[in-house]
């Protein structure tokens, strides 16, 4: 029979387990509980994601052997130079382009959408728009980009539609364009531009849709109860408070057109764009430097979008 330090005959000493100190030391230091908790996603950023950004920017300053086309992991600024050439200036020019017009739309055939959403529908619908919205996004992404490619093509539903309405000579007015037309609607920037556009337009209309569903309506009452008319409350009260929205809208459009480069691969011209030029020097010619350097640019120009975008609040409508 054993005797615990009270005098109790027969107990024996328990001792706590190493998950119950580990828990008790936590407990007292939520410090290093808060640590522990950040040590994986900060490996995670650090090394996979930030580290393979600066593998990025350090081979961007290699350069290739003009004879055998291998590598040399010696400094250079030579890739830089070729990148600021005039041809492939005009295909950042051409991508940037591209990228800000799809947003611009995006916005102005989101915006009806959102807005009636927002303060006019009722619970079942804005289930259906819900659902409308997202269904899309439940198929294939290049099934879609496919489909658009017969529905554009000369013999298409959209030549044929056009055909039947007397109207034929007005979509062959329209690819007669010089910048934007081509031999049919499958293959010309107006074609890319409508993909992009029905794409990436969930995209514009989701957080645009949660920014004017968080506008007060007492906001919108008062400035009627001061004698403001709708125009000059839509304008004065509700977009500017819908702006971070717009803004968190377009970092998607935006930077999802920018990277992008199975649509134009599909649907468009020849002249190709900053996602095409990557694929083509990373898989084809074998140029990691200059892939490298041409990946570096949207990068840099989303930075700066970025930060201005933070500046604007679209961070919360996110």
């Amino acid at each position: 029979m054993t005797v615990d330090s009270v005098g109790v005959p027969g107990a024996r000493r328990s001792h706590p387990g190493v998950g119950s100190r580990l828990s008790a030391l936590l407990h007292r230091r939520p410090a290093l509980l808060t640590l522990l908790l950040l040590i994986p996603p900060a490996l995670w950023l650090g090394v996979v994601y930030l580290g393979s950004l600066f593998a990025l920017l350090l081979q961007s300053f290699y350069g290739i052997d003009e004879f055998s086309g291998i590598v040399v992991p010696e400094f250079t600024l030579r890739t830089w130079q070729e990148l600021f050439t005039p041809a492939n200036g005009d295909i950042v020019l051409r991508t940037v382009t591209m990228a800000a017009v799809v947003t611009v739309a995006c916005a102005v055939i989101a915006f009806p959408v959102a807005y009636y959403t927002a303060r006019f529908a009722g619970p079942r619908l804005k289930a259906l728009f819900y659902l409308g919205v997202m269904l899309p996004l439940w198929s294939s992404y290049l099934v879609r980009v496919y489909a658009w490619k017969l529905i554009l093509a000369k013999e298409g539903v959209v030549t044929w539609t056009f055909e039947r309405l007397g109207l034929g000579w007005l979509l062959q007015a329209v690819l007669d364009l010089p910048v934007v037309g081509g031999p049919s609607l499958s293959v010309s920037y107006l074609g890319t531009f409508i993909v992009f556009v029905y794409i990436w337009l969930p995209y514009m209309i989701l957080p645009l849709q949660a920014a004017l569903e968080r506008v007060p309506r007492s906001l919108v009452e008062a400035s009627a109860d001061l004698g403001a008319t709708p125009g000059q409350t839509f304008r004065r009260v509700i977009l500017p408070l819908a702006v971070p929205g717009l803004v968190a809208g377009s970092i998607f459009t935006f930077s999802l057109t920018l990277g992008d480069f199975i649509i134009p691969g599909i649907i468009g011209s020849s002249r190709p764009f900053l996602g095409q030029v990557v694929l083509q020097l990373q898989g084809t010619a074998g140029n990691i430097p200059l892939a490298a350097a041409f990946t570096v640019v949207p990068m840099a120009i989303m930075a700066v979008y970025l930060t201005i975008a933070k500046r604007l609040g679209a961070f919360d409508a996110l």
